[in-house]
């Protein structure tokens, strides 16, 4: 069994379920998640951890997204992609230099309704399945973040952005909002993460069936979790204090002790702060935590996984 994060170029048509079993297929692991879902008509950066390195994709999840989304304007449709069926049409158009002036209104902090066909719970049922009984369910607006917005090409009524958000923001929800200001409404048509934090596509592999990378390939580019989470702060424990914490005793000491990370990544709306990575004294991560408090003395730590066998 391997420990690692591979980085997937997940192709268009894919659910991130598929991967998964793809990749559990192919590298013979049942222990396989994701981070940060992607719609099956959208492509790009899935993150997956493999083994014990599960237990870092929360953490990598807080990391902030960044994508490249092309828009149609004058169309709208009931799933705020190309995949529902149209609700709406016109041909009275904004020009390009409106669509670039109202993008100002999509940077910053925002408060976004998620859409009808979505995962989000609501009493217990997901959106999506009320929304394909027929059944609209009252969606409170969520907080998020547009750290990036820019309208990279324009050839109307189709429109390229370039956009970079905070996790559980929808892409598309923002395609759908810009329509919905510049008058004449929008949808998305196509959608590509391209990086998530320090993580980018162009160094991830394909999954494909054909024309794909396999097993070796994938073995060759793993991160181990130490190198995965590295973006973290941390903290290096004594021979003694990873032991006792390889048994689920949570470390306390010196705030001292805790390293900087050399990369600063924004947080989600709602984020208590950034995970700390404990490692061992040959630099191996153990557990992942975050501190109870502040003190003088000691930092008591709140265990999230701990990824050492016991």
């Amino acid at each position: 069994m391997a420990d690692c994060l591979h980085l997937l170029d997940k192709p268009e048509g894919w659910t991130s379920h598929d991967v998964v079993a793809r990749m559990r297929t192919m590298l013979g692991e049942r222990r396989i998640g994701h981070a940060g879902t992607l719609d099956p008509f959208a492509s790009g950066l899935l993150l997956l951890g493999e083994g014990r390195a599960t237990g870092i994709l929360g953490c990598l999840g807080l990391l902030p997204k960044r994508y490249v989304a092309c828009a149609r304007l004058g169309v709208t449709t009931d799933t705020q992609d190309r995949t529902g069926a149209v609700l709406s049409r016109t041909s009275r158009l904004p020009s390009s230099e409106a669509v670039a002036a109202a993008l100002g209104d999509f940077r910053g902090a925002l408060r976004q309704r998620p859409p009808l066909y979505s995962a989000v719970k609501v009493r217990g049922e997901r959106l999506y399945e009320a929304a394909r009984r027929g059944v609209e369910v009252e969606r409170e607006h969520r907080p998020i973040q547009v750290y990036a917005l820019e309208l990279i090409e324009s050839d109307l009524p189709d429109v390229v952005l370039d956009v970079t958000v905070s996790r559980g923001t929808y892409v598309r929800t923002l395609a759908h909002d810009l329509g919905e200001t510049l008058g004449c409404g929008a949808h998305l048509t196509e959608l590509r993460r391209t990086a998530s934090g320090p993580f980018h596509v162009d160094a991830a592999l394909s999954c494909a069936r054909e024309g794909g990378h396999g097993r070796d390939d994938f073995r060759a580019r793993a991160l181990p979790p130490e190198q995965a989470v590295s973006f973290l702060p941390r903290a290096r424990l004594a021979s003694d204090e990873a032991a006792r914490l390889r048994h689920g005793q949570a470390p306390a000491f010196d705030p001292s002790r805790v390293e900087p990370s050399g990369a600063t990544w924004p947080l989600p709306p709602g984020a208590l702060g950034w995970p700390v990575a404990l490692v061992d004294e040959d630099g191996a991560l153990v557990a992942v935590a975050h501190p109870v408090e502040e003190q003088t003395e000691a930092l008591p730590m709140r265990l999230l996984r701990v990824l050492a066998d016991r």
